[in-house]
């Protein structure tokens, strides 16, 4: 059961912090400060996003102690927390991360949107972003390759959150326009492309060195075999459905939804097909979440 809330809180502070980096990185490529097109949503939702990443740290810290002191009565013995926090990495990243969140929330607080905020709370969401590596595999990996292997995994996690967050940001415009804008909604699906292209790369490129650390050439074939590397077959497959809905987006749905602007037609269908596949796309990348958070919890093959 203990292991069960583990990945759930895990699934939860991903989910905050990619909206803490994604979205206000999306908003300040896409549009001009707060210009644009019922941004009223976004300082709520990256409040949220905070409260969700500070409140998940701190319950995570006290259910990976419970998992360590084999229950929960001893996990909340200052004896116990106080070894998880300043003795182990997992915990120093988890007290860091919870940390950054609250001063994130009191910027969001204290600020108007603007372009300012956006990029504090663009320096904030790269932060936990990055807190990611100290609590998952990156950060095991010894000799000389471990500084490697670490800076991948953090420029992965960096990258997934620039991806999704952006993509949440982007559902939530389409989802919630209250005035018609369709220009703006164009030129935020052109904004969402160069980002997505520069995710992907990072993605791709990051994956693939993680992989040579976790898997290695030899254990490929023998990937199936474990539930560490049916998972991970699972993470792929869920990010191919990703790319395709992507490219779809990209090449087909936005460029009919600019000719229909172009062409002084009713915009409303072209818009209600972009929006299903932009939902669609991104569940997957809630489903995706979920299987990272649990990957995070099992050992890897070069680990056994």
């Amino acid at each position: 059961m203990l292991e069960v809330v583990v990945i759930a809180l895990r699934w939860l502070q991903y989910s905050g912090a990619v909206v803490l980096l994604g979205t206000p990185l999306f908003l300040l490529y896409s549009f001009r400060g707060a210009d644009g097109p019922n941004l009223g949503w976004a300082r709520p939702t990256l409040i949220v996003a905070a409260i969700v990443v500070a409140l998940g740290s701190i319950a995570a810290i006290v259910a990976q102690t419970a998992v360590m002191a084999g229950s929960l009565g001893e996990a909340v013995k200052p004896a116990s927390l106080s070894f998880m926090v300043t003795g182990t990495a997992l915990g120093m990243a988890m007290v860091v991360r919870a940390v950054i969140a609250v001063l994130g929330l009191v910027v969001l607080v204290a600020l108007k949107p603007a372009r300012a905020l956006w990029g504090l709370m663009i320096v904030t969401g790269l932060i936990v972003a990055a807190s990611f590596a100290w609590t998952g595999h990156g950060a095991a990996t010894e000799g000389p390759g471990g500084l490697l292997h670490l800076v991948a995994d953090i420029f992965h996690a960096i990258a997934a959150a620039l991806w999704l967050g952006a993509l949440t940001a982007l559902t939530i415009l389409l989802l919630r326009r209250a005035a018609p804008d369709d220009l703006a909604i164009h030129r935020a699906l052109h904004g969402f492309a160069g980002l997505g292209t520069l995710a992907v790369a990072l993605l791709v490129l990051t994956g693939l060195v993680n992989s040579w650390f976790l898997i290695g050439l030899a254990r490929v074939g023998d990937m199936g075999t474990s539930l560490y590397g049916q998972l991970l077959i699972a993470k792929l497959v869920l990010f191919a459905f990703m790319l395709a809905f992507a490219a779809g987006n990209r090449f087909r749905l936005t460029p009919v939804f600019g000719s229909v602007l172009e062409g002084g037609q009713d915009p409303r269908q072209a818009l209600q097909r972009l929006r299903r596949s932009v939902v669609a796309e991104t569940l997957v990348g809630a489903v995706l979440l979920a299987v990272v958070a649990v990957i995070g919890t099992l050992a890897p093959p070069s680990a056994l």
